[in-house]
């Protein structure tokens, strides 16, 4: 049986867990694995979640499915059995998980709706892509798809869905139609948040359970932010 809860403890907000898989709200600032800057990954805040919960002894199983760049926030998926992960790849390389991303962004788009096609190239030493309108040497194609959601006083609210999943892809591609995300000083906006995240947030995720072969829908709630709780969340 699938639970759907709220834990708050490590500042973890589960929002979805069944025997299978676990899903978080990741804050901004949290990286999903372990890097060079030592800081504790969420992955290892939801084992010691998991351990503390069912009393589990010795090391506890947890596989990354995918990741969100640190300054992002939204939905974070993991497995919590061998048998749940390589399904849960497969639905993610085979883009039968559906995730929608909602952003802020400081002008108003171009085409109420569209969709962007550019070829990305990233640069390792700044850890920057660059878009480009045609392939060169080093680049993968990147397409997404957006339509205006709402305007705000100042911003708008853009839903994205990523037919591919190229690195910064939203960001950059957003940028070069002149929306950078609210907060990103990397790709061209012009101050940052307060608390260093940018405003990009994985908003929901739609699946075919891998082992259940249920329908399953997950919505991320919005950062408590004054700017996040003024869209409308329907």
């Amino acid at each position: 049986m699938s639970k759907k809860t709220l834990s708050n403890k490590n500042n973890l907000q589960v929002i979805y867990e069944d025997n299978h898989i676990i899903v978080v709200n990741k804050r901004a600032g949290d990286i999903v694995q372990g890097d060079r800057t030592g800081d504790k990954p969420l992955s290892e805040v939801v084992k010691s979640y998991l351990k503390e919960k069912y009393k589990k002894e010795g090391n506890v199983y947890l596989g990354v499915v995918h990741r969100l760049d640190r300054p992002t926030t939204g939905i974070v998926m993991f497995a919590k059995t061998s048998k749940a992960l390589p399904r849960l790849n497969k639905l993610f390389a085979e883009k039968t998980a559906k995730k929608t991303y909602w952003a802020l962004v400081k002008n108003a788009p171009p085409q109420l709706e569209d969709t962007l096609v550019n070829w990305l190239k990233k640069n390792p030493k700044n850890n920057k892509s660059t878009a480009y309108s045609k392939e060169v040497n080093g680049s993968k194609k990147a397409i997404l798809h957006y339509k205006l959601k709402q305007t705000l006083d100042n911003f708008y609210l853009l839903e994205i869905d990523l037919e591919t999943g190229r690195h910064h892809q939203i960001r950059t591609q957003l940028a070069t139609i002149g929306c950078p995300i609210k907060g990103d000083l990397k790709y061209g906006f012009d101050r940052s948040n307060k608390d260093a995240s940018i405003s990009l947030h994985a908003r929901t995720l739609s699946f075919v359970h891998p082992v259940k072969k249920e329908d399953i829908f997950i919505t991320a709630p919005l950062p408590n932010d004054p700017l996040w709780k003024a869209c409308n969340t329907n």
